[in-house]
């Protein structure tokens, strides 16, 4: 399916109303909103390392406003259970019957927050949820609602008592992003405003409108020059000196989706070798695994992805005419 200059042209539109939307509450962090977004209506989820007090909690509840959805936040802690995520069923002494009673997992936008404090059995609670947007429980699977985004996050600092997330399961996020600190005039903006730090917005889109941008994203006409690209800069990935294991093709189909709805919200029906670059470090680099003498020589992840971006030679405008 290809779209129409029409539909391009309502998915920017609306997009950018969704991202004008939250940045009344989140200031100052327009592209971390659009790559949030983007996870969003390519069916991805999202992981922050940032700071406490960055605005993470109102990053989600303000999504979930605009799409009119359900926000919850998960604080994970050590001694944090499974069931406790997903839901449990409780025995009803008088009607005699057992009966759901659900988790945070079952909302539009969950905020898991601290998620690396948790042990790794609750850690792998997510899993299904992350991937399939479904949970079982009792051999009953329930959806966890449309649209469906998880934004977790961990702090780069403080690790005592924490578990480190799996590989598995950091392949599972979409994108890895920082929220960072505002500069010096969104903060003054911040503390001018803060008897309605708990303002609520208005919504822009319906859930189902949601669901009819990701139908519309998956229709973006993609070159298989930029296929091609794409492949090799994965590859370049796995042969990289400094990395013990590259990206998998999880990984590339993930930079595939997430390009595709860059694209289509900045105006075009088909995709760029820019739009892979601009989302390359957000979706590839929290999937490599270094070699511990690269980084012990403080080597990094996105270092490794900005030299294959320099060393791999994307198609030119002539290529893809």
């Amino acid at each position: 399916m290809t779209i129409t200059t029409e539909q391009s042209d309502w998915f920017s539109a609306t997009f950018a109303m969704m991202v004008d939307n939250v940045e009344q509450v989140v200031l100052g962090k327009r592209h971390v909103i659009e790559l949030a977004f983007t996870a969003m209506v390519s069916e991805g989820h999202l992981l922050l390392e940032d700071y406490p007090g960055t605005g993470k909690t109102s990053l989600a509840r303000a999504m979930s406003q605009t799409v009119q959805g359900v926000s919850t936040r998960i604080q994970f802690t050590p001694d944090l259970l499974p069931g406790d995520v997903t839901g449990i069923t409780v025995y009803d002494q008088k009607t005699g019957e057992f009966e759901f009673h659900s988790g945070p997992i079952f909302a539009n936008v969950v905020l898991a927050d601290e998620i690396n404090r948790a042990s790794p059995k609750t850690q792998s609670a997510l899993l299904e949820a992350m991937e399939e947007g479904n949970v079982t429980i009792d051999g009953v699977t329930r959806s966890t609602g449309v649209p469906f985004l998880v934004i977790a996050t961990q702090n780069p600092i403080e690790q005592a008592g924490t578990y480190r997330l799996p590989e598995a399961q950091l392949d599972r996020f979409m994108m890895k992003a920082s929220l960072g600190y505002p500069d010096l005039a969104s903060t003054i903006r911040i503390l001018e405003g803060t008897a309605d730090v708990r303002h609520e917005l208005a919504p822009v889109i319906t859930p189902q409108a949601l669901v009819s941008m990701s139908d519309i994203a998956r229709g973006v006409f993609v070159n298989p020059l930029v296929y091609d690209y794409i492949g090799r800069l994965v590859e370049a990935t796995r042969d990289a000196r400094q990395v013990r294991m590259g990206v998998s093709v999880r990984g590339a189909r993930a930079l595939t989706k997430a390009a595709k709805t860059w694209a289509v919200a900045h105006g075009r029906t088909f995709v760029t070798p820019d739009d892979v670059k601009a989302l390359a470090d957000q979706v590839l680099a929290h999937r490599m695994v270094l070699d511990p003498e690269a980084e012990f020589d403080g080597v990094t992840a996105s270092a490794v992805i900005g030299q294959i971006l320099l060393d791999v030679v994307p198609p030119s405008r002539s290529d893809l005419a």
